[in-house]
C-alpha cells in the first residue's frame, strides 16, 4: 500500500475516532426534548448512549423498590426507541467514572454529554466526576434536561432562595418557558464498533417475589406511554382540573409524575401541551410546585433527613411500630386513609388529595415522625422523587417551607365525606366495606349493628376498628406542637 494512501486512512480513522461522543443517560430516559442527546446528534458525533446502574453513589435514597421495577421497563422501552434510530443503549454497572473511562477507552470517545442532576449526593458525584474527566482531556457538556428552569434561574431579588410557593409562583409565571424540541432526523450515527453492554435483567432491577403484578397492569412506561397519558389529559381531564383533581375515584389528575421524574416526557413538553388548553393555570401551578420543591432541595441539601424548621427536630415523635404497621398496611380502621395506602401498595401510586389525609395521619394522628413515611413513600412509589416527598412530607409535618400549619389536622372522615362523598373510591381499595351505605361507609365503627349485618361486616373481623379516635389524637398532637414551642424558647 503506497504510504499516502495509508497515511490518509489514519488520519481518516483518528478523526472518526474524535467524533465518537457517549450520552450518559440517567433520569432523561427519552429521545425528543433531550438536550444531551440532541446536541451530541447535531455536531455530527456517532453517539454511544449508556446508561450506568450505581445505586450506591445515591447514598441512603437509592431507588425503592417501586422505582426499580419502572426503572427496568422504562430502560428496556428506551433501548427500543433508539433500535428504531439505528442505535442502541449501553448498560453498564458503576463506579460511575470508571465505567465512563472505560467506555472512552473501548470507543475512543473524546467527549461526553449528559442532563444535571439536582440530588445533593448526585451533584456532588458529578462535580467529581466533571473534574475527572477533564483532567484527562475529555470533553464535557452538560445541559439542564430535568425542569423548566435552573434553581439559580428563579432566585429572589436579594439573591435567595423562595421560600414562599406564591412568591416563587408569580416569579416563575412570568419568565417564557422554552419550547420542547423534538429529536430531528431519522437516524443516530452509531460508533463503528459497539461496546459491550450488560442484559437489562443483570442489572437486578426486578423484584426477585412477583409482587408486581397490579402495578404491572396500572402502568406503560414508556416515552410512548407518556405521550398518550399527556394527550388524555389535556382532552378530558384538563377542563375540569381545578374541580375534579381532589376526587380519587375519578381520572381527574395528569398521572404524569412517574414518567416527569424518570424523564420520558420532559416537563417542557408537558407545560406547553397543557398551556395551549383554556383553563391549565391551576395545573400548570402544580408543575410549578415540583419547580419550588426541586429548587429546595438543591439549596437545602439536608432536608431529606432533618426538618427545614429546626424546631422541629425537637419534637416528640412516638416510636409506635404497630401502628406504623398498620398505616403502611392499609389497617388503620379509617376507611379513606387505608383505601390510599392500599391504592399505594397495590399500584404504586396513590391520589394526591388521598397523599396529604394518610401522611397527615401518620404524623399527627399517630405522632410518628415525618421521615417514616417519606421512606415508605421513597420505597412503594413509582413516582418516587426525593424533591418532591421530602417537600410533601415537610409541608404535611408542618416543619418545611410554606409549611401546612401544625394545627391544621386533616380530619380523615370528613375528608373521606367531602371528596368521595359516595364512598366509590373506598369500595374499590377496601372491598370487605363495599356492601356499606354512602352514609356509614367513612365512619363504619358509628353503623348500627344491623346496617354492618347487612353489609356482612364485623368490625374486628373483617375490618379493624379504629386504632385511634380523631378528637383525642387532635388534642394530643396539639400539645405536642405546644411542648415544642415551649422547649424551642
Amino acid at each position: 500500500m503506497p504510504i499516502q494512501v495509508f497515511l490518509c486512512q489514519t488520519v481518516t480513522l483518528l478523526d472518526m475516532k474524535k467524533t465518537v461522543a457517549i450520552v450518559w443517560f440517567r433520569r432523561d430516559l427519552r429521545v425528543d426534548d433531550q438536550p444531551a442527546l440532541r446536541k451530541a446528534v447535531e455536531e455530527g458525533s456517532a453517539v454511544v448512549p449508556v446508561y450506568i446502574h450505581a445505586p450506591e453513589e445515591e447514598g441512603d435514597w437509592a431507588p425503592g423498590a417501586a422505582s426499580r421495577w419502572w426503572l427496568h421497563h422504562s430502560l428496556k422501552n428506551l433501548d427500543a426507541r433508539l433500535k428504531s434510530l439505528g442505535s442502541r443503549l449501553i448498560l453498564r454497572r458503576g463506579p460511575t467514572l470508571e465505567a465512563l473511562f472505560d467506555l472512552c477507552a473501548e470507543t475512543g470517545a473524546a467527549r461526553i454529554y449528559w442532563n444535571r442532576l439536582l440530588e445533593p449526593s448526585l451533584v456532588a458525584r458529578d462535580h467529581k466526576i466533571e473534574e475527572e474527566l477533564r483532567s484527562k482531556g475529555k470533553e464535557v457538556s452538560i445541559y439542564h434536561g430535568a425542569g423548566l428552569f435552573q434553581p439559580w434561574q428563579l432566585l429572589k431579588g436579594d439573591g435567595r432562595p423562595y421560600q414562599v410557593f406564591t412568591a416563587f409562583w408569580n416569579n416563575l409565571r412570568s419568565l417564557p418557558v422554552d419550547a420542547p424540541v423534538s429529536f430531528a432526523g431519522s437516524k443516530i450515527r452509531s460508533p463503528g464498533r459497539w461496546p459491550r453492554s450488560l442484559g437489562l435483567r443483570e442489572l437486578g432491577l426486578l423484584p426477585r417475589v412477583n409482587w408486581s403484578e397490579g402495578i404491572n397492569q396500572a402502568w406503560e412506561p414508556s416515552a410512548e406511554g407518556a405521550e398518550r397519558l399527556l394527550k388524555r389529559f389535556t382532552r378530558k381531564a384538563l377542563p375540569d382540573y381545578s374541580s375534579g383533581r381532589d376526587l380519587p375515584e375519578r381520572e381527574g389528575t395528569s398521572k404524569l409524575s412517574p414518567f416527569l421524574h424518570f424523564g420520558e416526557v420532559s416537563v417542557r413538553r408537558v407545560w406547553h401541551c397543557a398551556a395551549k388548553q383554556t383553563h391549565a393555570m391551576p395545573f400548570l401551578r402544580q408543575l410549578a410546585w415540583r419547580e419550588f420543591a426541586a429548587c429546595l432541595l438543591y439549596y437545602f441539601p439536608f432536608t431529606p433527613g432533618k426538618s427545614l424548621r429546626d424546631e422541629f427536630e425537637r419534637f416528640a415523635w412516638r416510636k409506635d411500630s404497630e401502628n406504623l404497621r398498620a398505616w403502611q398496611k392499609g389497617k388503620t380502621g379509617y376507611p379513606f386513609v387505608d383505601a390510599g395506602m392500599r391504592q399505594l401498595w397495590t399500584t404504586g401510586w396513590m391520589h394526591n388529595r388521598v397523599r396529604m389525609v394518610a401522611a397527615s395521619f401518620l404524623v399527627k394522628h399517630l405522632l410518628i415522625d415525618w421521615r417514616e413515611g417519606a421512606r415508605w413513600f421513597w420505597d412503594t412509589l413509582v413516582d418516587a422523587d426525593l424533591a418532591n416527598n421530602t417537600m410533601g412530607w415537610q409541608w404535611v409535618a408542618g416543619c418545611g417551607a410554606d409549611a401546612a400549619p401544625y394545627f391544621r389536622i386533616f380530619n380523615p372522615v370528613l375528608q373521606g365525606q367531602k371528596f368521595d362523598p359516595q364512598g366509590n373510591y373506598v369500595r374499590r381499595w377496601v372491598p370487605e366495606l363495599a356492601r356499606l351505605p354512602a352514609a356509614w361507609i367513612h365512619q363504619p365503627w358509628k353503623a348500627p349493628a344491623e346496617v354492618l349485618r347487612e353489609a356482612g361486616v364485623e368490625l374486628g373481623r373483617h375490618y379493624p376498628a379504629p386504632v385511634v379516635e380523631h378528637s383525642d389524637s387532635r388534642k394530643r398532637a396539639l400539645m405536642a406542637y405546644h411542648r415544642m414551642k415551649i422547649n424551642s424558647k
